[in-house]
């Protein structure tokens, strides 16, 4: 296994920590009934709920990316250094982007959302010229 795909499977793992924390807070501010109702009406969350809820989302969006990135680099059989320590950026930036949208860093967490995306952007950018 590439180190690319190590990676992607590990963010996939964060991604299902993250949706655990958004479901566990989500579960504490609506409360079980509504938690385990059907959707009919959407549900507004608030706060920590709200913050975790859309980092869950950025990630999905960002997931997609990533994945892509890393099957060009693996299929394509460009992996080096620089795209296994583009793979290790994206990983870090994903985690620490949790903590700084939950507690709204301004302006970290748009710093740390772009590291990520840079990363995944010079993946891709290295499969294509290298």
């Amino acid at each position: 296994m590439t180190t690319e795909l190590h990676v992607l499977a590990l963010a996939a793992l964060l991604q299902m920590v993250q949706f655990g924390l958004f479901s566990v807070a989500a579960n504490l501010q609506v409360g079980p009934r509504t938690a385990m109702a059907p959707r009919d009406t959407p549900i507004e969350l608030t706060g920590a709920a709200g913050r975790l809820q859309r980092a869950m989302n950025n990630h999905f969006e960002g997931l997609i990316l990533f994945t892509i990135a890393v099957l060009v680099v693996t299929l394509g059989e460009k992996s080096s250094a620089l795209t296994e320590a583009c793979a290790h950026t994206y990983l870090i930036a994903r985690i620490a982007y949790v903590p700084a949208y939950v507690n709204g860093w301004v302006p970290w967490r748009s710093i740390i959302w772009f590291a990520g995306f840079l990363a995944t952007a010079l993946m891709l950018i290295t499969a294509l010229i290298s």
